[in-house]
């Protein structure tokens, strides 16, 4: 029988408290089957995307475990090892250990690239027992003889299928060579195609299978539409999707970092107060970007699909790609950053003749039409399908009617 409540895990009291200071109180579905096995040294093999409360599923019961058996870490070593594919998303695994360890005494940090190493590697100096890290940076320090893997007791491999498209695997693999044989490994990824499988079956040992989403299916509570339009006027569309009111805090998506600095002076033009995300920034400006739209200073946060992953922010309302991405995949994983934590969203595509081979790939992935807009001001007529489901405007208050069962001349029916 699954727990219905934290009380029910068999968490140590400090793990209890902090748990309550946060305020969690039901676990959810990954954090109710994981953590019992993880608690008995399990291998873990985890199907589960950003925002399932995956990290407190994995991070509650490494605690526990440091806390049992406490031990100093002998210098330039770590007990516990969590690799993550981007700078964003190791921060907020480190702060999330830390907030489920406040009444611990327990050594952690993180390391990252595109920030100064010193502090860095001073606070690997003493030895620590947790450390977040990213591949690039955990490799140069490691290099330099700052850090090394003999003693890790728990590795964590995480977003493992965004660390293959980012082309980390020969990073991965050197990590690999330098871990003991005798270690507890977790292993999580968003979807479970044929090479993570591969990769999962080489580093566990007869692992708990946990899934808490089927692979790349988008959350029930967003709406999609999608909006043909030229190449040309997708600004100005973008222009006028952002006078709707009810986009109160937006995320776009483009499918370049150039795209995105662009974008983003041309939304400054038009008074949208809007930041730009991506890997050619410095950390330093990427957290600030992401502090004022966490805080809502910034309406709009423009990023690309690598700066985006494993962003966290609550309240987005709406994720407007405005390039369509080349991998289908990538569309669930930007789509989920609405519609989180029982809240509605809305996902709004804009297409252009070139990228109608996309949406059509992320049609067949997601096993469903999304529904068109006709009545937008930019609409290109040559471009919208006949007999497709129809949406409504943002703005536009008229309900239009939705034909049913309509799909695109030569859409397969898979």
């Amino acid at each position: 029988m699954k727990p219905s409540s934290f009380a029910q895990l068999d968490l140590i009291k400090p793990l209890r408290r902090a748990v309550a200071d946060v305020g969690y109180i039901v676990p959810t579905p990954i954090q109710a089957e994981a953590i019992p096995h993880l608690l008995e040294g399990r291998d873990l093999l985890g199907c589960a995307q950003t925002g399932t409360g995956k990290t407190a599923a994995f991070a509650l019961p490494i605690l526990q475990r440091l806390a049992s058996n406490k031990r100093p870490p002998a210098p330039r070593t770590a007990r516990v090892l969590v690799l993550t594919p981007t700078r964003e998303l190791a921060v907020q695994i480190a702060d999330s250990f830390r907030a489920y360890g406040r009444h611990l005494e327990l050594r952690q940090t993180v390391v990252f690239g595109g920030v100064g190493q010193a502090p860095q590697v001073y606070a690997c100096r003493r030895g620590v027992d947790v450390l977040v890290a990213t591949p690039g940076r955990l490799l140069d320090l490691m290099g330099q003889g700052h850090l090394r893997l003999d003693r890790i007791e728990v590795f964590v491999l995480d977003e493992a299928d965004r660390m293959l498209d980012m082309g980390f695997l020969p990073d991965i693999k050197r990590v690999l060579a330098c871990l003991p044989r005798q270690r507890q490994t977790l292993f999580f990824s968003a979807t479970m195609q044929p090479k993570i499988a591969r990769l999962a079956d080489t580093i566990l040992t007869d692992p708990v299978k946990v899934a808490v989403t089927p692979s790349a299916t988008p959350v029930e509570r967003i709406g999609q539409k999608v909006l043909f339009v030229a190449q040309g006027d997708k600004r100005a569309l973008l222009g006028e999707v952002l006078k709707d009111a009810r986009v109160k805090r937006a995320l776009v998506f483009t499918r370049t970092k150039h795209g995105a600095d662009r974008l983003t002076k041309q939304l400054a033009r038009l008074q949208v107060r809007a930041e730009a995300i991506h890997g050619n920034k410095s950390q330093n400006a990427r957290q600030a970007a992401l502090e004022k739209f966490r805080s809502g200073r910034t309406r709009v946060l423009v990023a690309t699909d690598i700066a985006a992953r494993g962003i966290d922010v609550e309240g987005i309302t709406h994720v407007i790609n405005y390039d369509l991405p080349n991998e289908p995949e990538s569309y669930v994983h930007r789509i989920g950053r609405t519609g989180r934590a029982g809240a509605e969203g809305e996902a709004i595509s804009f297409c252009d003749a070139a990228e109608r081979a996309y949406l059509r790939d992320i049609e067949r992935l997601i096993r469903q039409v999304v529904p068109v807009v006709e009545d937008h001001p930019y609409r290109a007529a040559n471009n919208a399908p006949a007999k497709a489901p129809v949406a409504v405007f943002p703005g536009n208050g008229s309900q239009r009617r939705r034909p049913r069962g309509g799909r695109r001349p030569g859409m397969s029916a898979s």
